[in-house]
């Protein structure tokens, strides 16, 4: 497997819209399994494929994982979308795109996702609290939208300009 570069912001390319996979070949299995290996790597619960630069509509998500019990439980899905969503909660966010920030961001409390898994096959998902999150989070990013564009215009300034000084900064 191959470690995947993740972009941050503010780079262009997490605002692009990804376009839906045709069908669950061996090389979206492939992204997919380096996606994974990527979000492992980057301590994540999850990656959307326009995080790695790659516009297509693909993600990774383990939840699980981060209960630090080392186990491994990814949930792949090709063009997710949700179906239903219902209630209202508050969750504190953070984002591999948007390194060392966090925000508060209303979300669906519990949504029924629909997609296709690593074989091609339709899958309907039911999820509640951080799951419902994070497949949120992640459906967002297919659609060139992070958590930041959730909050205030003077927060996300404030986290950008953070940002753009660090990438300068490394440069």
């Amino acid at each position: 497997m191959t470690r995947l570069t993740i972009l941050t912001a503010p780079d262009s390319r997490l605002k692009r819209k990804a376009l839906p996979v045709p069908a669950v070949t061996d090389a979206v299995r492939r992204l997919m399994e380096n996606m994974a290996e990527t979000m492992y790597y980057a301590q994540g619960i999850g990656l959307a494929a326009t995080q790695v630069g790659v516009t297509q509509r693909v993600i990774v998500v383990d939840v699980e994982y981060a209960k630090k019990d080392g186990k491994r439980s990814p949930i792949f899905l090709a063009n997710p979308e949700i179906i239903r969503q219902d209630g209202e909660i508050v969750w504190n966010e953070g984002c591999l795109s948007v390194p060392e920030h966090t925000s508060d961001v209303t979300r669906s409390a519990q949504i029924q996702v629909k997609g296709l898994n690593q074989h091609g096959q339709e899958v309907i998902i039911d999820a509640d609290d951080v799951l419902a999150v994070c497949f949120q989070h992640e459906i967002d990013h297919l659609d060139g939208i992070l958590f930041i564009d959730h909050i205030s215009r003077l927060k996300r300034s404030i986290i950008l300009q953070k940002l753009k000084k660090k990438k300068q900064n490394e440069e």
